[in-house]
């Protein structure tokens, strides 16, 4: 396991972390029961809500459209990865990677919040727990820009 931190900027460091930590608590405690999209709304914090993309409507989801994101995320440079992470994400999106029905990947989630606080120049801070490097940071991104926060970054093991 590694220890990582990831930093963000903030007008209120404090108020992004309990957004964050609201957010990933609604998330994690519903491993055995997992809601339908339209309910996500009425459980997560209205403010990260808000700051998701809009939903686009309805789509195949089926196994060829999933094999056919694979192949083109699999296809990308971690540079473009990174661009593709960027928020604003899609609710469904950002979900995705905590569902742990055979249709997300919240079983194989590659992060695991360990820790967090605001340094003394206000900015915040979040060490996560990780099984390797690189890891799948887009998700933890999103929860730090959609609770509130500004460009996060890792910076160094926590």
């Amino acid at each position: 396991m590694f220890l990582l931190r990831v930093v963000f900027d903030a007008e209120d460091a404090s108020a992004v972390l309990a957004v964050a930590r609201e957010a990933l608590a609604a998330v994690i405690e519903r491993v055995g029961a997992w809601p339908d999209d339209d309910v996500w709304p009425e459980v997560l914090p209205a403010e990260f809500v808000e700051r998701c993309e809009p939903e686009e409507p309805e789509q195949d989801a089926g196994p060829q459209a999933v094999a056919e994101w694979t192949a083109w995320w699999q296809g990308l440079s971690a540079e473009e990865k990174a661009a593709a992470c960027a928020g604003p994400w899609r609710l469904s999106d950002w979900l995705f990677y905590f569902d742990p029905t055979e249709e997300g990947q919240g079983d194989d989630r590659s992060w695991w919040w360990w820790d967090a606080g605001v340094d003394a120049s206000g900015g915040g801070w979040v060490d996560v727990a990780t099984t390797g490097w690189p890891f799948g940071s887009g998700s933890l991104y999103w929860l730090i820009e959609a609770g509130g926060g500004r460009n996060p970054r890792l910076v160094s093991p926590g």
